[in-house]
């Protein structure tokens, strides 16, 4: 294993040890949601587009590809909600955010939603003016280091330095795992995930931390994934979740049941290739889904067809899955459905 170094002359912060960080997004918890929150549904409506905030760019879960059109797990959540309010899902504006500003776009109603890879937690929950309509993938967080390195464990990281994103739980997280490891480092804090990756690349830190799920994705995106090697080591819990305005109950459902739609779809086996004729099937779940008469769409204020106008854009959820995220390694680990073991369970319909 190589020594650590100080690359990086201009690092941010201290060791973990004596660093303190406030939660993530609590500089802006005194900005209260918008008093038009009740009515984002409405509004999106007669816009006739839905506005929805996204990554700046990761791969398998919100990228613009060559021609521009973005692409992504997360990306497909936005075309599932546009799909169920207007039976289109090109009806979607995408809105850039990072992590510093994503909470300020919501609560100032610059975007609708929020299908942005952010972690559900108590303080973001009460003090943001935010809430989390669904968990779209559970995840966790771990480190990457490049394999010339020869550090096989998390727990050999003493004394290095760490490239992360400020504004996150990341940070947090990456504080409290090196205190009660009793592991010392030197942060490399940097706003911009491109200018972060290029820093972990450039070799100015020594690891990269975030979710396993965005170490795939950055692990994916280089010339050689495999120079770099993800540490087996998950130090956190990191519920990914979709955000919407406070004191918006009947647009919270639309996106909790839509999340829940996708789910359902793949328990039963409903494809974006058979959806057509599940009206016809004799199972009643089913049948109240995706018939004309199972009467659950009113109910959500939604065209009585909104689950066959869902499915046919995007499929069920493990076809969102695979399109995106199986093709830059992510498995479905603890987002397989609860029939296969997995944490992905949706409430019935009826």
């Amino acid at each position: 294993m190589q020594p650590f170094g100080l690359s990086f002359a201009r690092i941010l912060g201290t060791t973990a040890l004596g660093l303190t960080l406030a939660l993530p997004g609590l500089a802006r918890a005194q900005a209260p949601a918008p008093a038009t929150a009740s009515n984002t549904f409405d509004s999106v409506k007669s816009r006739g587009q839905l506005v929805c905030g996204v990554n700046t760019g990761l791969a398998g879960f919100a990228q613009p590809d060559s021609q521009g059109v973005w692409r992504g797990f997360d990306v497909d959540y936005c075309k599932a909600i546009a799909a169920a309010i207007y039976g289109d899902a090109s009806k979607v504006r995408y809105v850039p955010t990072t992590a510093q500003v994503r909470f300020t776009a919501l609560q100032s109603a610059e975007i609708d939603v929020l299908s942005r890879n952010t972690t559900w937690t108590l303080s973001r929950d009460t003090s943001l003016g935010l809430d989390f309509a669904a968990t779209t993938f559970y995840d966790g967080q771990g480190f990457m280091v490049k394999a010339s390195l020869g550090v096989k464990s998390a727990k050999e990281l003493d004394g290095a330095t760490i490239c992360v994103q400020p504004g996150t739980t990341t940070e947090q997280n990456l504080t409290d795992w090196a205190r009660s490891s009793k592991i010392k480092f030197t942060p490399v804090v940097i706003e911009r995930l491109e200018e972060l990756v290029s820093a972990y690349v450039a070799g100015r830190c020594d690891a990269y931390t975030t979710d396993v799920s965005g170490l795939a994705a950055t692990r994916s995106a280089q010339p050689k994934p495999g120079d770099h090697l993800i540490l087996p080591e998950v130090i956190s819990k990191e519920p990914l979740a979709i955000g919407v305005r406070q004191g918006d109950a009947r647009f919270a459902d639309i996106v909790r049941w839509t999340h829940f739609l996708l789910l359902s779809a793949e328990e039963f086996g409903v494809t974006a290739a058979n959806v057509d004729k599940m009206a016809n099937d004799p199972r009643p779940e089913v049948k109240r889904m995706f018939s004309k008469d199972g009467g659950l769409g009113p109910m959500l204020g939604l065209p009585e067809l909104w689950a066959v106008n869902v499915i046919k854009a995007v499929g069920n959820y493990g076809e969102v899955f695979d399109r995106n995220l199986k093709p830059i390694g992510i498995q479905r680990g603890p987002n397989a459905l609860w029939t296969n073991g997995g944490l992905q369970y949706s409430p019935p319909f009826r």
